[in-house]
């Protein structure tokens, strides 16, 4: 309801709570074991670098004692770079103080539940932003990418199988992803699948279905991990540790403020933040992605670069299924 359209309760309770998120976000950071972080390290500027020297395998050679002793080109010591962007929001709400005196409600009560109001959502921005540049950035590598969302009669499905494919493209470092992000309509395809039984997931005394590859499951319904469309799409994000980092979060600046003016008085409470976001192995493409990008801008892959040589030392992989099979 708008300002204006505020009831007037009797005997009815009214509480000072705000409606919750539907997406679910307060436990997730630690559901996610470390695969996907928020923490309040700052950084200055508009990105974030770190620079590494590459692995130097190709100066490994044979020798041959009795060749003859020529000459040999010795591999030269590089370094690569990976890092990631500050991202810049608002938040911003407004009340009328004599409407919730005319309530018999506090209007200080109003304040805290708008505030709580807006460190939820923020909780939300920083997962769904992360996710969506996770995605982005892994999905821009098809070495990474296990997509069987073209194939039919149920071979398109989201299956155990098809996380399998997916985490297989990080070969024998696949243990080293410990986490598959999905949503809550892909957690329960997984689960219809068990019921089935197609897999051979239950057995007596055990009936643990959606972590067989040893993963842990975090369900959140972040709009990047379902893309409707023909089909609609399932997408499965699976990260190693530290694969997306949120940080730069202490950077939160807020401000009450009472005007005059108009028929009645109005108090406004706003807030402007900044974050950081780092993908695992990536770099953000400073040329192409510019500074203070946009949440498309964040999600669109072209903007993470490649940011090491070995792709088993990024983020992770990401499976992609029909969701109507």
């Amino acid at each position: 309801m708008s300002l204006g359209d505020m009831k007037v309760y009797q005997d009815e309770i009214q509480t000072t709570t705000i409606e919750l998120l539907g997406q679910r976000v307060n436990d997730f950071v630690t559901s996610a074991g470390g695969a996907f972080t928020i923490d309040t390290s700052m950084w200055r500027g508009d990105f974030s670098s770190e620079a590494f020297f590459n692995q130097i395998a190709g100066a490994m050679r044979d020798v041959d004692r009795y060749a003859a002793n020529g000459v040999v080109a010795p591999t030269a010591l590089t370094q690569s770079e990976v890092g990631g962007v500050k991202v810049a929001g608002g938040f911003s709400a407004l009340l009328e103080p004599s409407q919730m005196t005319y309530l018999m409600a506090s209007p200080e009560a109003a304040i805290m539940a708008i505030s709580d109001g807006f460190a939820n959502a923020l909780l939300a921005k920083y997962i769904n932003q992360g996710l969506a540049a996770g995605v982005a950035a892994v999905e821009n590598q098809s070495a990474l990418v296990n997509d069987v969302s073209a194939l039919t009669a149920g071979a398109g499905a989201l299956t155990q199988s098809a996380l399998n494919g997916s985490h297989a493209k990080f070969g024998d470092m696949s243990g080293m992803l410990g986490a598959d992000f999905m949503s809550g309509a892909a957690y329960h395809k997984l689960i219809e699948k068990g019921l089935a039984n197609g897999e051979r997931l239950f057995e007596a005394g055990n009936v643990t279905v959606q972590s067989i590859l040893g993963k842990r499951v975090v369900v959140t319904d972040s709009p990047s991990l379902y893309v409707a469309g023909a089909p609609n799409k399932f997408k499965v994000l699976s990260l190693s540790a530290g694969g997306i980092i949120i940080d730069n979060t202490s950077d939160i600046i807020t401000n009450l403020e009472r005007s005059n003016g108009k028929g009645r008085i109005e108090t406004t409470w706003q807030a402007d933040f900044t974050y950081g976001v780092r993908v695992k192995g990536y770099k953000w493409d400073e040329a192409n992605g510019g500074k203070s990008p946009t949440s498309a801008e964040l999600a669109t892959g072209t903007n993470w670069d490649l940011g090491v040589a070995e792709i088993k030392h990024t983020a992770g992989t990401l499976a992609i299924a029909d969701a109507d099979q």
